[in-house]
């Protein structure tokens, strides 16, 4: 009988162990203060790019505001934020074909309020490796530059939420193994009667 509170005590902390994450994981914006000045962070993916490439740039700093305007050097025009779900507002912006190889800062202005937010990208040069013998088959030359792009990219946001959600299982798996081995030591009775 009084395996069944414990299993779901467990569940519960496995539940609350998952909750907070996202929570944690979010971009920091400072509270609406005086004259409801917001700063924080844009999001920019991917964070790495050639010259000529596009990236999405994400904020969700300008509360109410429906409109913002993002700028930067590698850019090759103003990027004009437009409403995008409950994620705050949403802009492509291309990397200028002559971008040098370098950080760049990225700045956001929100329109109808006094938010503001700052990123940096990094813009590299692909070196195109030409095909020398033995050629990796199916691939060629290609294969390395796909190898090398996701090495730069790491782990993200979405392999955190994962590994979470998979200690939060494997929580309740050993309460549940934990309350399993009692109920048999129970009806076993104690040795030697």
């Amino acid at each position: 009988m009084r395996s069944i509170p414990l299993t779901f005590c467990a569940a519960a902390a496995a539940a609350l162990i998952a909750v907070p994450a996202p929570a944690a994981l979010a971009s920091p914006a400072a509270p609406a203060g005086d004259g409801d000045r917001r700063t924080g962070t844009v999001s920019i993916t991917p964070s790495t790019i050639a010259p000529g490439g596009q990236v999405e740039l994400w904020v969700d700093v300008c509360g109410k505001g429906r409109r913002a305007k993002g700028n930067s050097d590698a850019f090759t025009s103003v990027a004009h934020f437009r409403p995008a779900d409950d994620k705050g507002l949403f802009a492509e912006a291309r990397i200028r074909s002559d971008a040098e190889p370098r950080s760049y800062d990225v700045w956001v202005t929100c329109e109808d309020s006094n938010g503001k937010a700052t990123g940096t990208l990094t813009v590299i040069h692909h070196n195109r490796p030409s095909p020398a013998a033995p050629v990796k088959a199916g691939g060629g030359g290609t294969a390395t530059l796909a190898e090398r792009s996701a090495e730069a990219q790491g782990p993200g946001t979405r392999h955190a939420v994962i590994g979470l959600v998979l200690a939060a299982v494997a929580a309740v798996a050993v309460a549940a193994v934990a309350v399993a081995l009692r109920t048999s030591r129970r009806r076993r009775g104690p040795a030697g009667s």
